[in-house]
């Protein structure tokens, strides 16, 4: 880019904003009504199991297990399907659909069976259209605002998951059973499938003719980071556990959901300058960064004895993955070929979300045979490890290679 180009390019997160193509503005938008629709169950989900089912929380450690890591398994074959094809727009649609599908099936689970399924299609969705949508908004970018395109969609999409939860407050304070509240949470699943009808056009993609054959991509980069993610997901368990934690301190599901919401609220305040920042300094550091401050969280979380402390480790959890979500996606953007973003971030996925499995259960496990604090340390130890692996990766001077 030209000085002159330069000079003309706002500094601030917003200006930047502006600039960004159609297609990124609008796929936040589709994500702002889909977490919409899937916040307004998740922080009733834990409740629902072990309440209303009678579900102990190792069952609940095994269905967010299997959900979270079908949501993760499936983003790499999914993404090498796209690459394979070239599309991008009707895996993303697909994928949605799934997920406003799996909201009805919740809301007539009257067996834990039945909810893991609704969860399992949920997820499904999640998994079909993850990567191809993130291609969709880095092919709409060129590699110095991917940071910011990024962050901008996670923060779209974060107050979906501000909007969602309070809305189910709402309506438990009129007294609506939790599966009604799973059948209203398909109306916005819905309306995020008629704004990609609307407003998301995609110019296809050449095929990729290799996109079926397993290939770490040669950037020093993806590989450290993907190292570093394994490391991570192993102890990375459910988000179900912070809440079920707010629940062993004393705490109604209102109020949780509430602790859920300042998590959230921070998240998207904080997701736009992390992702601003990125695309300033880089995006390894930020991730390094996520990494320390999740394992002082967990760390709270075990220590903690009510809900006061609460109070600042949802928020400070907000900060964790607003610094690691979208940069880690914008990094890998910037250090693959464009014809493998989908399949590259498929893999990098499908790996994290491969330990997480492993994380659930085992959190779930600790929980019930040890204590809370055990789920919450042994997390906590896993993310030093990881933070040490990308502080290893800076100093090697890992290169940012962009296409």
């Amino acid at each position: 880019m030209s000085e002159r180009a330069q000079t003309r390019t706002p500094r601030s997160s917003w200006g930047r904003v502006r600039l960004l193509d159609r297609n990124v503005r609008s796929l936040g938008l589709v994500s702002f009504f889909a977490d919409f629709s899937t916040e307004m169950i998740y922080p009733l989900f834990p409740y629902f199991i072990t309440g209303v089912l009678g579900a102990p929380a190792a069952v609940l450690g095994l269905i967010e297990g299997i959900a979270e890591a079908t949501a993760s398994i499936t983003r790499y074959p999914f993404g090498q399907w796209s690459d394979f094809t070239g599309r991008r727009r009707a895996f993303t649609s697909a994928g949605y659909g799934l997920a406003a599908v799996g909201k009805l099936v919740l809301a007539v689970a009257f067996v834990w069976p039945v909810a893991l399924v609704g969860r399992f299609v949920d997820r499904l969705g999640k998994g079909m259209r993850t990567a191809p949508r993130d291609a969709l908004i880095a092919a709409g970018t060129r590699p110095e605002e991917r940071g910011v395109a990024f962050g901008l969609h996670r923060t779209l999409d974060t107050l979906g998951a501000v909007v969602g939860p309070l809305v189910a407050i709402l309506l438990l304070e009129l007294h609506l059973s939790y599966r009604a509240i799973f059948a209203i949470a398909f109306v916005p699943g819905v309306v995020s499938i008629v704004v990609i009808s609307i407003f998301v056009r995609e110019s296809r993609q050449a095929p990729s003719r290799t996109a079926f054959r397993l290939k770490l991509p040669s950037s020093p980069a993806f590989r450290w980071l993907l190292a570093s993610s394994l490391m991570f997901g192993v102890g990375n368990s459910s988000d179900a556990f912070i809440l079920l934690k707010a629940r062993a301190v004393g705490l109604g599901p209102i109020a949780a959901v509430l602790l859920y919401v300042l998590y959230n609220v921070t998240y998207s305040a904080v997701s736009l300058p992390a992702g601003n920042l990125s695309d300033r300094v880089g995006q390894l550091p930020l991730v390094l960064s996520g990494y320390v401050v999740f394992a002082a969280v967990y760390a709270g979380f075990a220590l903690a004895g009510s809900w006061a402390p609460l109070v600042v480790l949802f928020a400070a959890y907000g900060v964790y993955i607003a610094t690691t979500e979208g940069t880690s996606k914008a990094l890998i953007s910037r250090v693959t070929p464009k014809a493998e973003h989908a399949s590259s971030m498929g893999l990098y996925y499908t790996a994290s979300g491969t330990a997480s499995l492993a994380a659930s259960v085992i959190g779930g496990a600790l929980w019930s045979a040890v204590g809370p604090w055990a789920t919450f340390t042994y997390g906590a130890a896993c993310a030093l490890l990881a933070a040490i692996v990308l502080a290893v990766a800076r100093g090697k001077a890992v290169e940012v290679v962009e296409n």
